[in-house]
């Protein structure tokens, strides 16, 4: 297995562009099982989350191909479906998977899916997946790890989701455009994610009001057709190499993002003291100097993501002051505090608290990466630490962040990749 080696306290400088967004790529590949013919999907992230996905695909009987003009950009005909079973031996590598769930019924009117399981950072439950499709007229039967549905022909409903859910809302939005009449979705997420979703299905022919508000309307049709899309920059991405300055020193300029979709990153950034300068498509970040601490509550989009709460609490681990950081989205998303504590953090959890004062500076050793955005915080200490930080389980990296090490590196960043003996 590999792993990464940072030498810290080399202040960062240069540009950093961002890749496609990957809670925006899932979710469309997803969508390219609700009709036949020939779709070209431009800036696909090279991730492994994504090659487990096309894998599933393909296990489905799509036909995938990358573009040989265009690295980035993939070819999806689902013309010929033969299977309608999402098996566990790829459903368990990644989440995500479930999002066929929708797409299937709504087009074969069957689907086997496995069930998820457990997850590292929280039970993330279907519930709301399947009560809204039972709402639609889905027969589900939970049979040995699996979803069994069924269905004569989904039908508009009304549904309304007790807490706002990403992928809940991805799904029966798919499911929705296929169905008779109309389905409301009360309480929706409205994640730039979920919108671009809704706005690709639109451009296929579906007919949805309501994209970023919390109230989606899906009137259904009888057919859709194949088209090209464009994924949106990886915000989530943008957010962690925004916080790189504040941990290392120095100035980064981070180009090919949408501004609009980080506002409540910039405002808390900016709190800290860091200068931050932006336009449309590009925010510059500067280093001047001593981090003020600020205090941050994780909320469903537009609030402060959870996908960024463990990078901002290296920001906090050096800040001047105590800070309290408070995560409203997963009960399990602490896990990287006790390896910030390898490195000289000083944090306290109390149930969904983490209380960190800040320290002078942190300390290179040895620590683990436990999931995807944990291992992020980790590079982003190892930058900041005095002396060499190796990380391990750095296969949780790679399936959210495309290339990270060789970004940073280009940005005066001492980080390599090893093979771990």
């Amino acid at each position: 297995m590999d792993q990464l080696v940072i030498e810290g306290g080399h202040p960062l400088k240069g540009t950093i562009r961002i890749s496609g967004a990957k809670n925006a790529a899932l979710p469309i590949l997803a969508a390219t099982l609700l009709t036949g013919g020939t779709f070209r999907l431009r800036n696909i992230p090279k991730l492994l989350d994504i090659d487990t996905f096309i894998e599933l695909l393909t296990d489905l009987g799509s036909r995938v191909r990358y573009n040989s003009d265009n690295g980035s950009d993939l070819c999806i005909d689902s013309s010929d479906l033969s299977d309608h079973e999402a098996p566990y031996k790829l459903v368990r590598r990644m989440r995500a998977s479930i999002l066929v769930l929708g797409p299937l019924i709504a087009r074969l009117g069957r689907a086997r899916v496995s069930l998820p399981g457990g997850c590292a950072i929280g039970a993330r439950p279907i519930d709301f997946h399947l009560k809204g499709l039972e709402l639609m007229g889905v027969n589900l039967q939970l049979k040995e790890g699996y979803v069994e549905a069924r269905t004569r022909g989904l039908t508009g409903a009304r549904i309304y989701f007790d807490i706002p859910s990403v992928t809940g809302t991805e799904n029966l939005m798919m499911a929705g455009v296929l169905a008779r009449g109309t389905s409301v979705l009360v309480n929706a997420a409205r994640e730039p994610e979920v919108v671009t979703l809704g706005q690709m299905l639109s451009h296929m022919g579906a007919k949805i009001r309501g994209l970023g508000s919390s109230t989606i309307e899906i009137e259904g049709v009888k057919e859709l057709r194949p088209v090209d899309w464009e994924i949106i920059p990886d915000r989530i991405e943008a957010g962690t190499y925004m916080m790189a300055p504040g941990a290392a020193g120095g100035r980064l300029i981070i180009k090919d993002v949408i501004t609009g979709h980080l506002e409540a990153v910039i405002s808390k950034l900016r709190s800290t003291g860091l200068q931050i300068d932006t336009d449309k498509t590009s925010i510059s970040i500067k280093n001047r100097g001593t981090l003020r601490s600020v205090d941050v509550k994780t909320l469903p989009y537009p609030g402060f993501p959870t996908d960024l709460q463990a990078q901002i609490m290296v920001l906090m681990s050096l800040a001047s002051g105590l800070s309290v950081i408070t995560e409203t989205i997963f009960e399990n998303r602490f896990m990287h505090v006790a390896e910030l504590r390898r490195l000289g953090a000083d944090i306290r959890i109390e149930g969904r608290n983490a209380i960190i004062k800040g320290v002078r500076r942190l300390n290179g050793a040895p620590v683990m990466a436990t999931d995807l955005r944990a291992s992020a915080s980790l590079v982003l200490a190892g930058l900041a630490a005095r002396g060499t930080t190796t990380i391990s389980g750095v296969h949780h990296l790679d399936r959210g962040y495309e290339c990270m090490e060789q970004k940073l590196a280009a940005v005066n960043a001492k980080i390599t990749r090893e093979k771990r003996v």
